[in-house]
């Protein structure tokens, strides 16, 4: 490739040791994972050189007070990145705004200084604090500290968060002027108990928000409610706080900022800081079966690359998508070095799951250099100070362009030449983004959306704010009718209407039935039971039934645990360390039903549809995987209690007189609906930029009466056909073949209400379809791969003919 051996010639151009040996590795890559594929079909796709950048400096600000400015300059900062500057004078100003720049380029400071200058000007004001983790609170709080120090008792900085000591918190609340926590706490722990945060409140000049391309989806919906209920609760106490938000690289960050906090934001991107030389590499594992479009795993070619940096003496953090990637990598990146002098013992796993004490433990060997490599899921993507390792390796496409950024900036934050290498999956999303490198490179990132006004979140955060405090028939709270939900509230007993407003009645504490970041508040603790009982780590309520329902292997920092028994009233998974050769994966079952259609068009001889559906889930059993070689070796069934949604879906209806016309028989024409359903939803996950995980799909029949009127439904009800996929793993012999075949293909929401995909699919319906096409078209295997439309063995040898004669069909007769 061209653009590749004008890189390798820049590395060699430049001599410095260490690029001596991030070279060397990129080579042995290059020249050693090509062997036993078809290298025109695999191996390095694109290797980006980003050359060392210059800060742009400018004189501190003339409004610092003289301490601050003497306290910066003895930790060498005599001037600013212009960006820096730029954020002080508007908090000066007294405007909101949004910090917008790379990882690693100073934006801590872009809210500290004007905050910690306001803060020795008028000790009694007060700032807020709101990190996505509370790693990130207590990095913060460290950062803070070496301010403090220097500021002296004026500057009383204090995490509160789940952690903080009974004891402690009264402290805080009375004696804390720069308070720092997370939307969670906030949400459940300081606004329903207001009364108590009462010189906070009165006070409240600042509020910060960081890592502001988090808040997208779900948990920005959730946090705009909350932050509707804090400047409401400001309000009622005299104060009117400013917001400062810091953000990595989205496309809309000013529009999501103001989304979030709803009101006008200035934009601050002009970056000033200084970057080290960089290396983006993109490797797609060879092929090894053309016919098949069959590739290597990317699993074992994330450890070979690992390994061929660690192995140079290189710190690595490796990327996993999913716990059970992580803890397989993590397993075997521990037997590669358990022949080694190093051991492995150099190479830990970190995820959310793993007890708090444990996660400070790895980050600080990480950031003290006892650690050769780590495996973590998105847990360490944000901004917790690691120290600076050499290369990141992410196995598999992220899913967002932002998370690839903030993943890729994990190596090289502070100095020297790094790398950054993404190991693609056959993912479809993977296969498009290593096969179209200038997409990645040169396309504006995704934007953040949210849907504030989702009923069902919106109503959550209405009891909460009625709990908080009475809600007046003049107020606004969203775009909804206030009257009509607090009527509705009323009815079902949670309000009671008087002269001035709407109060609160029922004995329930509302924040506590809501989590921000998932359907359901519930986890389930894993309970040790090898010798005496002990808890080793949690699982979320919509992850556990996939990965610790009974006989499951469930594995942690490489230790493998067999699930004994799953008490689901209890919330608790009891488990004994094992050792396997298998790891365990579950399938389910969906069925959907539609409720309404909010909108429909024709798209060519199809269907598109909008609307609202209920969403039934069960996992009804679990394959046995083995180690290294991923064969199937077993599987089992379960029962497992059902889980049910209301959310918003996009689908697309396919008469059955258009299918009859193709030239297929009926379970051909079938494969090929469902193999279409497969590579549809990795284009809609682009083009409505969420992740894959966001956006279930399904197949489902549409049900007519009589044989030749498509239109007329007597029981709008879908259950799923079999797709391939990994939200689809549904096997054959459970789904029933419709009298007539006319499918519904479903793109749904997989939250409940929806936060705001169905909408904009329905818009880009032809983009949608036209881009699916070209996917399917350019893909090199012969009769399907789980590159485009899933391997042929689940969606029949001629899924993917039929899925293209689907698409050139629609594409034809939408032609005028």
């Amino acid at each position: 490739m061209k653009n590749q051996s004008q890189a390798i010639t820049t590395l060699g151009a430049l001599g410095s040791r260490e690029l001596a040996t991030v070279q060397d590795a990129l080579e042995e890559i290059q020249q050693k994972f090509s062997r036993g594929g078809i290298p025109a079909l695999g191996g390095v796709t694109a290797l980006k050189h980003f050359p060392a950048r210059e800060a742009k400096l400018v004189p501190l600000p003339d409004f610092l007070p003289p301490r601050l400015a003497e306290i910066l300059k003895e930790r060498g900062m005599a001037s600013l990145y212009s960006h820096q500057r730029v954020s002080a004078e508007l908090a000066r100003a007294g405007k909101n705004f949004v910090v917008v720049t790379p990882t690693a380029s100073g934006k801590t400071l872009c809210y500290n200084l004007p905050i910690l200058t306001a803060l020795v000007e008028n000790p009694d004001a007060r700032a807020m604090y709101l990190f996505p983790t509370k790693a990130l609170s207590q990095d913060q709080l460290t950062e803070l500290n070496r301010w403090t120090e220097k500021l002296g008792d004026e500057i009383r900085t204090f995490t509160y968060d789940g952690d903080t000591p009974q004891d402690a918190r009264r402290a805080i609340r009375s004696r804390g002027n720069l308070v720092i926590t997370n939307p969670d706490m906030l949400h459940a722990g300081i606004l329903p108990h207001h009364t108590k945060w009462e010189r906070l409140f009165e006070n409240l000049r600042y509020v910060v928000i960081d890592e502001l391309h988090t808040y997208r989806g779900v948990f920005g919906s959730h946090l705009a409610n909350v932050l509707r209920r804090l400047k409401r609760i400001a309000k009622f106490y005299g104060a009117k706080p400013q917001f400062i938000c810091t953000s990595a690289t989205i496309a809309n960050p000013a529009e999501l900022a103001a989304r979030l906090i709803e009101e006008d934001v200035e934009l601050v991107e002009e970056n000033g800081a200084p970057a080290a030389e960089k290396f983006f590499v993109f490797y797609n594992p060879p092929v090894v079966n053309p016919q098949l479009g069959i590739r290597r795993s990317y699993l074992n070619e994330t450890r070979r690359v690992a390994r061929t940096f660690l192995e140079r003496g290189l710190e690595t953090i490796v990327f996993a998508n999913s716990r059970l990637a992580t803890e397989i990598l993590v397993t075997y990146l521990k037997e590669d070095f358990a022949r080694l002098p190093i051991g492995p013992d150099a190479v830990r796993g970190y995820r959310g799951g793993y007890l708090p004490l444990e996660r400070r433990e790895i980050e600080r060997d990480l950031r003290d250099g006892r650690l050769r490599g780590v495996v973590a899921t998105n847990a360490l993507e944000l901004g917790i100070d690691i120290g600076s390792l050499d290369v990141a390796v992410l196995a598999g496409y992220p899913g967002t362009i932002a998370s690839t950024w903030q993943r890729a900036g994990r190596a090289g934050r502070r100095k020297g030449t790094s790398a950054a290498m993404l190991v693609a999956s056959s993912a479809p999303l993977d296969q498009f983004i290593v096969q179209n490198p200038e997409y990645f490179f040169s396309r504006s990132p995704e934007h953040g959306l949210i849907n504030p006004d989702n009923l069902q979140i919106l109503l959550n955060h209405l009891k909460c704010a009625a709990f908080e405090l009475p809600l007046k028939e003049e107020e606004h709270f969203g775009s909804l009718d206030l009257l009509q939900l607090c009527e509705h509230l009323q009815e079902v007993g949670f309000l009671h209407r008087s002269a001035d407003g709407w109060h609160w009645v029922s004995e329930s504490y509302p924040a506590d039935a809501i989590s921000l970041r998932s359907v359901s508040s519930d986890n389930f603790v894993i309970v040790e039971t090898t010798e005496e009982p002990r808890i080793v780590g949690e699982v979320d309520f919509t992850s556990a039934l996939e990965t610790v329902h009974e006989k499951a292997i469930y594995m942690q920092d490489g230790q493998q645990y067999h699930v004994e028994r799953l008490d689901y009233d209890d919330r608790k998974a009891y488990v004994r360390r094992c050792d396997t050769d298998y790891y365990t994966d579950a399938i389910d079952y969906t069925k959907i039903t539609i409720i309404d259609t909010f909108d429909s068009a024709a798209a060519g001889a199809a269907q598109k549809n909008h609307g609202e559906v209920q969403v039934n889930t069960q996992v009804v059993g679990f394959k046995k995987i083995k180690f290294h070689t991923h064969e199937n070796v077993g599987s089992g069934d379960l029962v497992l209690p059902e889980q049910e949604m209301h959310t918003t879906a996009y689908w697309l209806t396919l008469p059955q007189e258009f299918l009859g016309r193709l030239p297929y028989g009926r379970t051909e024409r079938q494969d090929g609906v469902n193999g279409l359903a497969h590579a549809l939803q990795a284009i809609a996950t682009l083009l409505v930029m969420c992740d894959a995980r966001d956006l279930g799909v399904s197949v489902g029949e549409n049900r007519v009466e009589g044989s030749q009127d498509s239109g007329v439904r007597s029981q709008e009800q879908s259950e799923r056909l079999p797709v391939s996929g990994p939200e689809s793993r549904t096997p054959k012999s459970e789904t029933r073949t419709p009298a007539l075949f006319e499918p519904n293909i479903y793109l749904y929401d997989k939250y409940p209400g929806g936060v705001g995909f169905s909408e904009p699919l329905f818009r880009l319906s032809e983009t949608l379809l036209e881009n699916t096409r070209r996917l399917i078209e350019n893909c090199p295997c012969s009769s399907g791969c789980p590159s485009c439309v899933g391997p042929a063995g689940e969606i029949g040898e001629k899924g993917k003919e039929v899925a293209l004669a689907i698409l050139r069909g629609l594409e034809e007769s939408s032609r005028p």
